[in-house]
Order: structure tokens, then C-alpha cells, then sequence
């Protein structure tokens, strides 16, 4: 039984990378490097270290069967570069506020999904919760920033962030059973090859045009943090947890997150936080907590995305 001190380290600290990024990716767009350029370099850089890692792990390890292998190639493309591109995509023109908060919606997503995929049942509570999330979220992508002052293509942004929201929700359902199938760094390695064949060819011209010699000191370690640690040693960490945690405490960490990245967004002055982020929050909240309620009778019926 592992311990419950180093399950919440490791959950408490996907959360902060998650948060920490938010801010530290405005640092680096536009000024310094286009969101596919970003994305080109974490996408390929996981790419290969995964490969080696699953060599080196796993090496007799194979999706084998065409469900697995489409589920596998579906996974890459919402997983890894359709959510990766839309994420930046969206933060680059929105705030980091609101990019925290759009993403907290992905429980509502997987409920949906699963609903569909999976047959599961939509109780009253859980649609109410639907809705509610979906009224903060709508608020949230038509608000206008607490500056007065709105950002080129705002909504534009925002609109990206849902999408990213619902295509990670999309892809947690349908990689779940490869997870409980084959080993991690096997699935890992295919998904991020998947999302590699299909960014690298979009963003190399954006990461091949960045002027790297004027690049400061804390650009570089930025750039080195968006491709270890939010996107190794995140995924390393955060597979590892899912399969130790409960949803509840999943659920928890779901909430964290946005705190972390309003409290790190303010700190560094990159955003700041006002009672119409709080009251659209707050829908958002209720809606993910009552989503994530499961009626005692479907408890042990249907499967749970958020354990997987």
C-alpha cells in the first residue's frame, strides 16, 4: 500500500506544475516563441523520452487489436496534440485566470462522454451540475478582463480553453482502458508519437523562426520547465497517482489547481482576481461537485473515469 505522504506529494505537485504554467507560458508567447513552437518542442521531447523509456521498461509490451490501436491513435490526437494546441493556442490570447478556470470543466466533460461511450447513467443531480458548470463557463469566455482593457481575440482564447477542456475529458475516457491494459510508458509512448507525426510538420517552422540567442536566462528555464516538468514529469507522476487515488481525493486536486494558479498568476502581476472571476468560479465549482457525485446505487454499476 503506498503511502499517503508521497500520494499527495505527488498530486499536490502535478497541481503546481499545472498552475506554474499557466503564468510562466505567458512569459514566453508571444514575445519570444509562437504557442506551436512550444508545443513542437514539449510534444517531441516527451516523444523521444518516452520511446526510450518504454524500451528500456517494457520493451515486449504491445498494443496489439484494432480497437486498441484506433483507441491509441485517438487518444494522441485529442490527448496530446489537439488539447496541447489548443491549450496554447488559447493561453496566448486569453489570461491565466481564465485559462485555469475554463480547464476545471473536464469532469463535466468525462460525465458526458461516458454517458455516451459508456452508457452511463445522467442522474437530475449530475445534470444540474452540467448546467451550472456550463453557466460559469459560458460567463467566464464572455467576460471582459477586470483592466477594462480586452486582449485581441479574447473570446477567441477562451473558446480554445473549452475546447481544450473538452477534448482532455474526451481523451481521459477513451485511455482509461488502454491504462488498466498495457503498461503506462507504453501507451505514453504511443499517444505522444501519435501527437508528434501529426504537430511536429505545424509547429517546426514556429520553433525553427525563434531567435534562441536573445533568449534571457529565465526564458531558457522556462522553456526547459514546459518540457520536463509539465510534460514528463507531470504525466510520470500524475499516471502514477491515478492508480492509488480515490475520485474523492481526485476531486480535491481538481479544486487546487485553479487556486494555485490565481494565487501564482497574482503574485507574479500576470492577472488579477475579481469578484466576477469569483462568482463565475464558484458556478464552475458547483457544477464539478455535483458531476462528481455518484448516486449510491450506480456506485458500483458504472465505471469511474475520474479512478482511471
Amino acid at each position: 500500500m503506498v503511502s499517503k505522504f508521497r500520494l499527495h506529494t505527488a498530486l499536490f505537485l502535478v497541481s503546481l506544475i499545472y498552475a506554474g504554467t499557466y503564468s510562466l507560458a505567458k512569459d514566453i508567447m508571444p514575445h519570444y516563441m509562437q504557442p506551436l513552437g512550444i508545443v513542437t518542442l514539449r510534444i517531441s521531447g516527451a516523444a523521444l523520452f518516452f520511446a526510450l523509456l518504454k524500451r528500456i521498461v517494457a520493451p515486449n509490451d504491445k498494443i496489439t487489436g484494432r480497437a486498441d490501436n484506433i483507441r491509441a491513435v485517438a487518444s494522441g490526437l485529442l490527448g496530446i496534440a489537439l488539447n496541447q494546441v489548443t491549450f496554447f493556442a488559447g493561453l496566448n490570447l486569453t489570461t491565466p485566470i481564465n485559462a485555469s478556470l475554463l480547464q476545471t470543466v473536464s469532469p463535466i466533460v468525462v460525465v458526458l462522454a461516458s454517458a455516451v461511450l459508456l452508457s452511463e447513467k445522467i442522474t437530475p443531480t449530475r445534470l444540474l451540475g452540467i448546467l451550472l458548470g456550463a453557466a460559469g463557463a459560458a460567463a467566464l469566455i464572455l467576460s471582459r478582463p477586470s483592466t477594462g482593457k480586452v486582449p485581441a481575440n479574447l473570446l477567441l482564447g477562451n473558446t480554445y480553453l473549452l475546447v481544450n477542456a473538452a477534448v482532455f475529458g474526451l481523451y481521459l475516457v477513451l485511455v482509461a482502458p488502454l491504462m488498466r491494459t498495457y503498461h503506462a510508458f507504453t501507451v505514453l509512448a504511443r499517444i505522444f508519437l501519435v501527437g508528434a507525426i501529426v504537430v511536429v510538420p505545424l509547429g517546426l517552422p514556429q520553433a525553427i523562426a525563434a531567435d534562441y540567442a536573445r533568449f534571457p536566462l529565465f526564458i531558457w528555464g522556462e522553456l526547459g520547465y514546459m518540457i520536463f516538468f509539465l510534460t514528463i514529469l507531470a504525466y510520470l507522476l500524475n499516471n502514477w497517482a491515478l492508480k492509488f487515488a480515490s475520485p474523492a481525493l481526485l476531486g480535491v486536486y481538481i479544486y487546487l489547481q485553479p487556486v494555485l494558479a490565481v494565487l501564482i498568476a497574482v503574485a507574479t502581476g500576470k492577472d488579477t482576481f475579481t469578484l466576477d472571476k469569483a462568482w463565475q468560479a464558484a458556478l464552475i465549482f458547483l457544477g464539478v461537485w455535483l458531476v462528481g457525485r455518484k448516486p449510491k446505487a450506480a456506485v458500483e454499476a458504472a465505471p469511474s473515469p475520474a479512478a482511471s
